[in-house]
Order: C-alpha cells, then sequence, then structure tokens
C-alpha cells in the first residue's frame, strides 16, 4: 500500500518473523481490547472472539442508531478510499451487493450481537443500506427482517432485464428456512416467501434472477437444492439437483449462480470429500440446467487440496477452503473464479483460478492464474461480476503483504479473459479506522464471502469485511472505482 508496507514487509522477513508477527497481532489485540472498552463495536472486550448467533447485547440495542454515509470519491484511474457500511455497534458479517439501472446500489449483510434501537431484533438480523446517488452517500442501516426470526447468508441482486426490481435471500428459523423477498420500490417495502421449510440444517444460499425467473440454489449436507420461480414469486418448486461425486460427497456448498440471456441457469458449488476437519479434496462443479431448473446436469472443473489449517484465527474447518464465483456477460459467456491448492501436501496455500465457457457451460477453458501474488500466498474468496459482452471484473483476498495481513486485490478484462489489468489493492487505510485495519493490511477476513458489482455507468462497486479474526470484532467496507 505504502513505504510503511515495505517497512513491515522488510521486518517480516526477518529471523524474528514469528516473534515480530506475535507482537503484531498483541497489539492489534490489545488495541481492539481498548478500542471495545471506549465503547466501539460491542460493549465489552472480553466478547472479542465469541461472536455466536443468538447473543444480542444490551449495550448494542441501546447504541445510538446510525445515519446516513458518505463515501469518498474515486481516485483518477483507481478505487476510492474504502467507508465502512451498517451499524458501527455488534459485529457486520458477510455483506451483499447490487447495483441498478436507476443509480441504486444496496448492501445486505447480517447484523450480529443485536440492532441498535431494536429491541425485539435477534442475532443475526438481515440488514439493508441503499445508496441513490451510486455509491457517493447511504441510508442509515434499516433491518428488513424483523419479523422472522434470525438470518444469514445475505443474498441480493436486481433484475437485469428490467433495472430495477431488487431480490434477496437469506436462511432463516436456524437455518432451515428459505426466505426470499422482493422490492418493487427500492428497498423501502418487501414482499417475503418461505420458498423452502427444510426442518433441517441448511447453508449457502445463492441468489440468481432474470425476469419473472428467480432462482436460489443451496445445500443440504451432502446434496444441493434449488427453489425456483417462474411467475415472479407467486409460486415457488424446490427440487433437488444431481449431488455430484458419485455419492462419495459429505458437504456441498454453493458458491455462485447465474441466469444467461437465453434462460439457462448455472450454479458453481464445492464439494467436500470429507467434512469435519477437511481432510479430504474439495471438488468444484457447475450445475447447469437448460430447461428452467426442471433437471440439472454436473460438470467437474477443478479438484483442491484440503484447506489450510486457519484454527489461530478461530476460523471453521473449511475456512480458507476452495470456493467458487460464477457470473455471465450480456452474450451469454460465463465466468469461473475459484480458489484451490494443490492435493499434496494437504492444507497447501491456495492459488486464483480463472475459466470461462462460451458455449453454454459444455466446455471451458484451460484454467489460468489470475493472481501475480508470489509462492505460498494463501489466496480465498473469489468475488466476480460480468457487464457487457466481453467485460468481467474479478476481485479477492490474498495475504501477500506478509505478517499475516490481508489485503483486497481487484483486475478486470474487456476480452473476457483474455487479458487483464494490473492488479489494484483496493483495502485503504484512513485515520478513524479500527485497530485491525492498518496502512499494510487487515487482521483477516471477516466473513466466507464478499461480493463486486457492475452499476450501468460501468463503474465497479465492491463490499467485502475485514476484522481481527473469524469470531470478531469485524465490520464492512465499501470502495468504487474503475
Amino acid at each position: 500500500m505504502d513505504s510503511g508496507g515495505r517497512a513491515i514487509d522488510a521486518l517480516m522477513a526477518g529471523p524474528s518473523a514469528r516473534l515480530q508477527r506475535a507482537l503484531v497481532v498483541s497489539m492489534a489485540v490489545l488495541l481492539a481490547a481498548l478500542y471495545l472498552g471506549a465503547g466501539g463495536l460491542i460493549d465489552d472486550a472480553t466478547d472479542k472472539a465469541k461472536r455466536r448467533s443468538g447473543q444480542v447485547k444490551p449495550a448494542v440495542v441501546a447504541a445510538q442508531p446510525d445515519g446516513p454515509a458518505i463515501a469518498p470519491a474515486a481516485h483518477g484511474g483507481g478505487f476510492s478510499t474504502q467507508v465502512r457500511l451498517g451499524f458501527t455497534s455488534g459485529d457486520q458479517w458477510e455483506p451483499a451487493i447490487a447495483a441498478d439501472r436507476l443509480g441504486h446500489i444496496y448492501v445486505l449483510y447480517a447484523q450480529y450481537f443485536g440492532v441498535p434501537g431494536c429491541p425485539e431484533c435477534l442475532s443475526p438480523t438481515q440488514v439493508l443500506t441503499v445508496s441513490s446517488d451510486r455509491g457517493s452517500t447511504w441510508s442509515a442501516p434499516e433491518p428488513i427482517q424483523v419479523e422472522f426470526e434470525k438470518g444469514w447468508d445475505s443474498q441480493i441482486a436486481v433484475d437485469p432485464v428490467d433495472g430495477r426490481t431488487v431480490w434477496a435471500a437469506w436462511l432463516d428459523k436456524q437455518k432451515s428456512d428459505i426466505v426470499v423477498a422482493r422490492s418493487n420500490d427500492f428497498g423501502a417495502n418487501w414482499t417475503r416467501w418461505v420458498v423452502d421449510d427444510t426442518n433441517a440444517g441448511t447453508d449457502k444460499p445463492i441468489l440468481a434472477v432474470r425476469g419473472q425467473h428467480v432462482y436460489v440454489a443451496y445445500d443440504h449436507t451432502q446434496t444441493n437444492w434449488v427453489s425456483y420461480t417462474h411467475d415472479g414469486g407467486e409460486t415457488w418448486r424446490s427440487v433437488k439437483t444431481k449431488s455430484g461425486g458419485n455419492g462419495k460427497l459429505s458437504w456441498s456448498l454453493p458458491g455462485g449462480g447465474t441466469v444467461t440471456p437465453n434462460g439457462d441457469v448455472h450454479f458453481a458449488w464445492d464439494g467436500y470429500e470429507q467434512s469435519g476437519n477437511a481432510k479430504g479434496p474439495a471438488n468444484i462443479y457447475v450445475s447447469s440446467s437448460r430447461d428452467g431448473g426442471a433437471t440439472w446436469s454436473d460438470q467437474l472443473l477443478d479438484v483442491s487440496g484440503s484447506p489450510p489449517d486457519c484454527s489461530a484465527d478461530l476460523c471453521g474447518w473449511a475456512y480458507l477452503g476452495a470456493q467458487p464465483a460464477l457470473a455471465s456477460d450480456a452474450a451469454g459467456a460465463l465466468y469461473l473464479l475459484w480458489n484451490a491448492g494443490p492435493l499434496r501436501p494437504k492444507g497447501a496455500p491456495e492459488r486464483m483460478w480463472f475459466s470461462r465457457s462460451t458455449d453454454r457451460g459444455t466446455t471451458w477453458s484451460a484454467k489460468v492464474e489470475v493472481s501475480t501474488a508470489p509462492a505460498g500466498t494463501n489466496h480465498a474468496f473469489p468475488a466476480i461480476a460480468a457487464g457487457a459482452a466481453g467485460d468481467v471484473r474479478i476481485a479477492w483476498m490474498d495475504d501477500r503483504v506478509g505478517g499475516g495481513l490481508w489485503n483486497t486485490y481487484y483486475r478486470s478484462s474487456t476480452n473476457g479473459g483474455g487479458g487483464w489489468s494490473a492488479e489494484q489493492d483496493v483495502s485503504t487505510h484512513d485515520a478513524g479506522m479500527p485497530p485491525y485495519i492498518t496502512s499494510v493490511g487487515f487482521e483477516y477476513p471477516f466473513g466466507d464471502y464478499f461480493e463486486i458489482d457492475i452499476d450501468d455507468e460501468g463503474t465497479t462497486h465492491v463490499i467485502n469485511g475485514q476484522g481481527l479474526n473469524y469470531d470478531s470484532p469485524g465490520s464492512i467496507w465499501y470502495t468504487r472505482g474503475d
């Protein structure tokens, strides 16, 4: 990021790198504790590393509700300094973003520890903030889910046909209900449906929309399911897609989805051959339906080794594991971005890969690396968006700066991935940011994914989570640029 970053890199490269890393982490923890104790994210510094659903903190509920946010203008040829969105009390987790064709940008996320000014809101609750001027200013965050139970795994999308209808999805009722919502007035009011009441645990809903056709994919342990409507939400059907792996998978997690202009629908997902400690390989699949969701076919695109160990940062078993993101452009070309590592040694750092299909997902180009980070760099959390024919934008997080710190990187292509722009680090530091965000990078990715989107003027909008570790504290940050 700056000369300070190079100085830290040199420090971390010395023979006492482990000690230096420990000192950096200890200082970050101390600063976070002081920040929390001073009335920052949560009411008690002892609550760090304890982000758990269901815990509603009285100090968060009693906190002053946040007002509108202002985002700096983009730098010439680059991205704006990132600005914090959402509430500044509690934890903000796994944000989703979508742009319409009338200047609105929507961010939906899960708010943990309670919602300021909402004693009836549970933890987590789905919270929405909207910009009506292409990301320059943002509305005060508001819950859209109060009458439901808890809400995980935010998804939001704008119908590419009319360019204005907004769709959202999340998990509810202890992650056993799949909820889909629609707004016809720029997020002011919502119509909601429970499209599948599974009475069992689900995970990773992925939303894909085109006109009256809306699909949401989600995992049901070993298998993937899709709920869909062809009448704008009035009626819904749920089907099980082919599970891949000849029944050998122990966990399946959707990671991206799209509906192409001709009506084909595609979802990308990863299938783990062993859950628990995730010691087995992870398979990257794309599932496709060319008959409106009635039948599905699977295609195996890659096989990754088991995920790197991140227990020191309190993460779950597959947090840094293989994960795909999927998009399509206006011509119907498909683009897949994913992180994957070698089968041996187990838990090795993973790279970021890209492939495309121009024949409705029948065949895919040979995978290529899109990151210039040196060998041994951890890569995770792919994000992708596509616009006009050949216009594809990608982003991911990696720890190339050293010292265990992470940044978010971005590239774009105007020829369908045949060539890429130079990498841009869109993570920025400014005075007043939480102590886990430094001039070199942030302590840890906060959430299993983040998202990017492209507005009708060609601007890229990025929303991502940054925190002290996997658990807490953490917050979400927005930037925009070319």
